[in-house]
């Protein structure tokens, strides 16, 4: 399994980033996209690098925000077959900065109307394709995270607090375990490997790989877990045998390090442009 980030926060050479994230996954004869960025920079960084959206079998989207939805138009410009497999909710309205300002972050309308017929949408747990495992059932056993207290949604004509059903984790089975993606983790990255590690119990966890959202709201320090919070992450991941990590986008700097004290090699950072190596297929 290769996996290229195709756009992250942090540049990579050549490469622009930018508050998002986007995954190029080849898996054997299967090609798939997890998640299209903010922007259409993600289809710009894969023509750098060589890489055709157009051969893209089907695309996963994690969630209903901006940063991981909001180059969907660009994905069908260039793409005229993939379906794009997502939660109903993630069609909501969304909103950050609750209860003191209000900001949407949701996924403007115009793609999500125009392209109705790409969409698939998931209800319960599924299997698109063979290997490939779509988790809605997220527990609780793990706190989720604090940034999600300034998250709503528009419903029944309220903006709500968000429940995060439109969460989805992605796992893709491989000759000799599983890979599970996050995207923002916005349930909790140890309740997603949980999940993961409930739907095959048994299979080693090879690696795990997204945005867990440890560092509160961007560019400040607000709703960031604490110290020992990204500990405690970082000591269940080890305790649930993940072979490897690999975090970026909404995880934090500060909660980065911590992470990296914690887990030492067994944990790396996203960049755009990194490629990702994983034995089969």
């Amino acid at each position: 399994m290769t996996i290229t980030v195709l756009v992250e926060n942090t540049p990579g050479g050549r490469l622009a980033g930018e508050h998002g994230l986007s995954l190029h996954v080849v898996h054997g004869d299967l090609v798939l996209l997890h998640d299209v960025g903010a922007s259409g920079l993600f289809a710009d960084n894969a023509a750098a690098l060589g890489i055709d959206l157009a051969l893209v079998d089907l695309a996963v989207l994690s969630h209903g925000h901006y940063d991981h939805g909001g180059g969907l138009g660009r994905f069908f410009g260039v793409n005229d077959h993939a379906p794009v497999h997502m939660a109903p909710a993630a069609v909501e309205p969304h909103y950050a900065g609750l209860p003191l300002a209000r900001r949407e972050v949701g996924i403007k309308a115009d793609a999500l109307e125009r392209h109705r017929d790409r969409f698939r949408f998931v209800e319960a747990d599924a299997e698109p394709r063979p290997g490939v495992h779509l988790l809605t059932a997220i527990g609780k056993a793990h706190p989720w995270v604090k940034f999600n207290r300034s998250l709503g949604a528009l419903r029944g004509g309220r903006v709500a607090p968000d429940d995060l059903a439109h969460e989805i984790a992605l796992v893709m089975e491989l000759p000799e375990g599983i890979a599970v993606f996050t995207g923002c983790g916005h349930r909790g990255v140890l309740n997603m490997v949980d999940a993961a590690r409930a739907r095959f119990p048994g299979r080693a966890i090879r690696a795990v790989i997204g945005g867990f959202h440890l560092g509160g709201i961007p560019g400040k320090s607000l709703l960031a877990e604490s110290d020992a919070s990204v500990r405690r992450v970082g000591e269940g991941l080890l305790e649930r045998g993940v072979g490897m990590t690999w975090t970026g986008h909404c995880t934090g700097d500060r909660a980065g390090r911590v992470l990296n004290d914690v887990m030492g090699d067994r944990v790396a950072f996203l960049r755009t442009g990194l490629v990702m190596e994983l034995p089969g297929g």
